[in-house]
This record gives structure tokens, C-alpha cells and sequence, in this order.
């Protein structure tokens, strides 16, 4: 199995030299968090992914969830890993204070949810669900649900899940089907059946909070009659202890192609007690505030597994004898050089490098924004970080699970054979990360989200959160002759990506269709385009400290911004010429023909 190595000096790299993390302790609400407090909460988790997580890994691949009698239970090991997990206070490190979390910066938090989806993926999955319901509760939910349910869920006592989905309705949420009906008494009585629950049943913990969508019996049709219900596995007493089970059981657990040692079940509700979260028929509006939060989270789940993969691939790629370099031999002592002389295995790992560090440095701008938009003072600040994720979202998801998919490819790719074969551990990142492409909404559905919602949304303004400072910079930075090789490059894309924009806004307020035929090229190139600003931004500060580079890492990071420049970069112009040449030809093709 691959060794996993939590890659502190990038993190710091980027939380402080890069957006300046130190200007977090200004924020209100954050005074404490200076680099003093934050650096030892980043060495503890490393520790914790490192020693605790990631042996589990592999074993919790092969053993998987079982299920009997309505009993799901997690692999050997994970019961013990969770409880030294929650002692530690992970659960409640990004939660509100007031009950019981320790508020750290997003921006902080970004860092240690990717070293625990490097580490253990499956594992992350039953405390990143309960963090999702969390959100939506804190959110949404009446002072008394928030008093019941959040203290448990901050100190990982219980758990949450989010249910959505039936047999019959993913994507078009309009179609569900699950009935609440008023019991008199303030509750309401669920029944119906949700599949695909991430951690619906499991042994973890004592309670399990189901965050579940349904309909009122006066609901209008489609999303508009929609509601949220909180629905305990076992009803709380108003003491806080646990009373009897609810009507909510596991019918199944299913057989997937990764995250096996995470929980995946078939949900059924049988005149489960719940309560109402939030206004009636506006469910949908607090369940996107827990799903935007998840979908944030499953960009990170492709950045972690392609970081794990990436140090996976470098490894083998030093110690692999085979052949000599096509220059002659560059280690004559040996009987064959490494693999890593060879031009396309470092073509595989510089651009498994870039996506990786690219998207690590998006990630930290993206959270950073989220902290703003929730702790700045300014009002007017606030909403324009609001903006700013909003439109972030769904690139951050599509793009980084897109890339990180094709990265853990590349790492086991790098292996040749080896990497086919499981005690290498290269094949469970490729497994593990292709579920994210289609959670949380598909990366289609993100592109159409993009260029539907977040594009003509508040007159195209939310689009200025990000046109606008990369057009600065680029300004201020184009004649400079250290960074015109990285600026220059980056103009490129952006002139590619303003003419794009206009051609979809223009062509798809003719023709939807047109819109969507563009989405997923469209998503490309915005995302490229902003890995290319935050790459040209990395050189800068890396450049600057040429001086005190005694380990050679800035000089990698420049030769890596290099790499990213010369040869992922210019994916833009085919993902232009993509957009540009419309929908026509996959629109007129005949459905009979496919």
C-alpha cells in the first residue's frame, strides 16, 4: 500500500503566503486564530490522517459495510478510529461555538478535510454528512431543534444524513414522492422510501439525525411543495437521552465500485416522527444550504484523492528501474534508470502536480470568501463574497472531481501494471474518486447550474467577483518581465473565457439548448482560467522568495506554474473552439441513430 503524508509545507505555503491566512485573526470572531493556533491544529490532524485513517484505508476497501438484520456495520477498526476521531474534537472544529464547535476559519478547515479525504475517504464520509446536516440545522432549523440536535451532532455523538433521493427521482427532486402528514402535535408523520444515503445506517454512533425531504399532503407539485423534516433514528426525550426507535430502518446497503467502507443505503420511513425544518414548501431552499456546503466538500474529496495519488506516483516513479533515458543513462551505477527520466512518465506527474497545487490554492480563495461572507463587518463585503461562492460552487465540484479523477489515472498510470493491482492501493484512489463526478448533482448538472443560474444571476454581477480581480491583475502584471511568462499565457485564457461567456449568454437566451450544449466546455474553461490565475499568483509569491529557498521548494512551484502555463493551459483554446462551434451538431443528430 501507498504511504500518505500530509503535505504541511504546501498547505502553510498557501494559507500563508499565497492569501495571507495570518489576515484571518482580523475578522471578527476569529481574533484567535493566528498562525501560532492554527499551525499545531494542522500538524495534530496530519497526525491523526496519518496514523490513525489512513492504515484503515485498505482494509476498509477490501472488507467493505456489512448488512444483516437491518444492522449495518463498518469495517474492524473504524469504530475505534472514530472515537480517537471525535475525543480529538474533529467533529466540531468548523462548528459554532454556541454549541459546543471551536469555529475554526473555513479557510483552515479546506486544509484538514482534504488531509482526511487523502487519508480515508470512506471514513470522512460519515462526519462529513453529519457536518452537512449540521449546516442545514444551523441554518434553518427553530431555536429547539437547533438546542436538540445540534450539541450532539458538533461533538460527534450522533450523526446526520442528508435524504434526498428516491428509486424513482436524482436529479428532478420535483418527482419525490415522500409524504409528511401533521399528527396534531407539532410533528408530522413521514413515510417513503429514500436510496443512495450516504451513511443512512451505521455503527458509529448512538443516534443518526436523517435530514429528509417530503410533501405535505396540501403541497403544490414540483420543488416549490417541497419540505424539510428532521428525523431521528431514535426519538430524543425531553431530557435530551434517547427514547424508542423511530420508523426509519436500512432495507439495503449497496455494492459500489469505491467508497466501499462507507455506507450506502436504502432508507425506509414508516410513519417516522419528524419536524419541520424551516417554512412549509420551502425545503428546498435550506437543503441547498446543506448541498452547496457538500458539493464544496466533494471538490475537496477529488483534491485529497489526487493529492494521495500524486505522492503514490512520485514514489514509485523514483524507485521503478526500467530502460535508460532516451539522452543516455543518468544513473550508470544502476542497472537501469527510474522511470522518472522518462519524458511521459514526467509529462503524468508535473500535470498531476499542477492540478493538484492548483486546485489546493483555489480551494483556500474560494473558503476564504466563505469566512468573509460570514464574519465580515461590512455588509456590502459580505454579499460580494456571497457572490463570489455562489458562482464558485459549481466549478469548484465538477473540477476538481473532473481533474482529480483524471489525476489518480495518471498515478496509476505511473505504476504500468503494478497500479492495475490492489496491495498497490493506486486503484482504490481511481475507484474511490469516480463516485464524486456524479454525487451531489452530477458534474453536468454543475455545468448546467453554471451557465443557467450563476451566469445571469443579479444581471451577470456575480460574475464580476471574479472578472474583475483577475483582469487587475493581469493588468498590473502583463509587462512585467519576471511574470510575463505566466501572466501572458493567463490573458490568453481570459480573453477566451469573457468572448465565451458572451457567446453563451447570447446564443443560449435564443436557444437553451445552446447553452447546454456549451455547459461542460464552458466549466473547463472558466476553471482552467482560474487555476491559471491562481498558478501565475503562486509564481509571484514564489519568485519572491527565491532568497530563502534552502529546500528547493520554491523553485519547484516555479517550475511547476511553468509547466501549468506551457502545456495545461492552452486546453483552453480546444475547450474555446468547442464552445464556439455550437450545439448544432449534437442537437441535429437523430435520437433514433444513437
Amino acid at each position: 500500500m501507498v504511504d500518505y503524508r500530509a503535505p504541511l509545507r504546501d498547505m502553510r505555503f498557501v494559507l500563508y503566503e499565497l492569501m495571507d491566512g495570518a489576515e484571518l485573526s482580523k475578522l471578527p470572531g476569529y481574533e484567535d486564530f493566528t498562525p501560532d493556533l492554527i499551525d499545531p491544529v494542522l500538524e495534530e490532524a496530519a497526525k491523526v490522517c496519518e496514523g490513525v485513517l489512513h492504515p484503515l484505508n485498505r482494509s476498509g476497501d477490501e472488507e467493505g459495510c456489512t448488512f444483516e438484520n437491518g444492522v449495518v456495520r463498518t469495517p474492524n477498526g473504524f469504530i475505534e478510529a472514530y472515537q480517537t476521531f471525535r475525543e480529538g474534537g474533529w467533529t466540531s472544529i468548523a462548528c459554532d461555538p454556541a454549541y459546543g464547535g471551536q469555529g475554526l476559519p473555513k479557510m483552515v478547515n479546506v486544509l484538514v478535510e482534504e488531509m482526511i479525504c487523502s487519508a480515508n475517504l470512506s471514513f470522512g464520509m460519515y462526519p462529513g454528512l453529519s457536518h452537512g446536516a449540521y449546516v442545514a440545522l444551523h441554518g434553518h432549523g427553530s431555536d429547539e431543534l437547533k438546542q436538540t440536535y445540534l450539541p450532539k451532532l458538533v461533538d460527534g455523538t450522533w450523526a446526520g444524513t442528508m435524504c434526498l433521493t428516491e428509486p424513482h427521482c436524482g436529479t428532478d427532486l420535483g418527482l419525490l414522492r415522500t409524504k409528511a402528514v401533521p399528527r396534531g402535535d407539532g410533528s408530522y408523520a413521514l413515510s417513503g422510501t429514500k436510496i443512495f444515503i450516504s451513511a443512512g445506517e451505521h455503527d458509529l454512533t448512538e443516534n443518526i439525525i436523517h435530514l429528509v425531504l417530503a410533501r405535505l399532503p396540501d403541497a403544490p407539485k414540483g420543488t416549490k411543495g417541497i419540505s424539510l423534516f428532521v428525523v431521528p433514528k431514535f426519538l430524543v426525550k425531553d431530557d435530551g437521552t434517547l427514547g424508542p426507535r423511530n420508523g426509519v430502518s436500512c432495507g439495503a446497503i449497496e455494492h459500489k465500485m469505491g467508497i466501499k467502507a462507507s455506507a450506502t443505503c436504502v432508507l425506509n420511513f414508516d410513519d417516522a416522527t419528524g419536524w419541520l425544518v424551516g417554512e412549509p414548501h420551502k425545503g428546498m431552499r435550506a437543503m441547498f444550504a446543506m448541498m452547496n456546503a457538500e458539493r464544496l466538500s466533494v471538490g475537496i474529496q477529488g483534491l485529497g484523492l489526487a493529492a494521495a495519488s500524486y505522492q503514490g506516483a512520485v514514489a514509485y516513479a523514483r524507485d521503478r528501474l526500467q530502460g535508460r533515458a532516451l539522452t543516455g543513462a543518468k544513473y550508470p551505477d544502476k542497472s537501469a534508470d527510474p522511470i522518472i527520466v522518462h519524458p511521459d512518465v514526467r509529462r503524468m506527474l508535473l500535470t498531476h502536480r499542477a492540478y493538484v497545487e492548483g486546485c489546493r490554492a483555489l480551494a483556500a480563495w474560494t473558503a476564504n470568501q466563505l469566512d468573509v461572507q460570514t464574519h465580515h463587518p461590512d455588509p456590502v463585503v459580505r454579499e460580494e463574497a456571497e457572490e463570489f461562492v455562489a458562482l464558485m460552487t459549481p466549478i469548484v465540484k465538477a473540477l476538481f472531481t473532473d481533474l482529480g479523477f483524471d489525476a489518480t489515472n495518471l498515478g496509476m498510470q505511473v505504476f504500468g501494471g503494478h497500479g492495475y493491482i490492489r496491495e498497490h492501493g493506486m486503484e482504490q484512489y481511481v475507484r474511490d474518486c469516480r463516485i464524486a463526478q456524479i454525487y451531489e448533482g452530477t458534474n453536468g448538472i454543475q455545468a448546467l447550474d453554471l451557465v443557467g443560474r450563476k451566469l445571469p444571476a443579479n444581471a451577470g454581477r456575480s460574475l464580476r467577483r471574479f472578472f474583475h480581480p483577475v483582469a487587475a491583475y493581469i493588468e498590473a502584471k502583463i509587462e512585467d518581465e519576471t511574470l510575463g511568462e505566466f501572466v501572458q499565457p493567463l490573458a490568453k485564457a481570459f480573453v477566451r473565457l469573457q468572448q465565451a461567456t458572451a457567446q453563451v449568454a447570447r446564443t443560449g437566451l435564443a436557444n437553451p439548448d445552446e447553452a447546454g450544449a456549451a455547459a461542460t466546455d464552458y466549466l473547463r474553461l472558466f476553471g482552467l482560467t482560474a487555476l491559471g490565475f491562481m498558478w501565475a499568483r503562486m509564481a509571484e509569491a514564489a519568485l519572491a522568495k527565491q532568497g530563502e529557498d534552502s529546500d528547493g521548494f520554491y523553485k519547484a512551484k516555479i517550475a511547476t506554474a511553468r509547466f501549468f502555463a506551457d502545456r495545461v493551459l492552452p486546453e483552453t483554446g480546444a475547450r474555446f473552439s468547442a464552445i464556439m462551434a455550437g450545439g448544432k451538431s449534437m442537437m441535429a443528430f437523430d435520437d433514433a441513430a444513437f
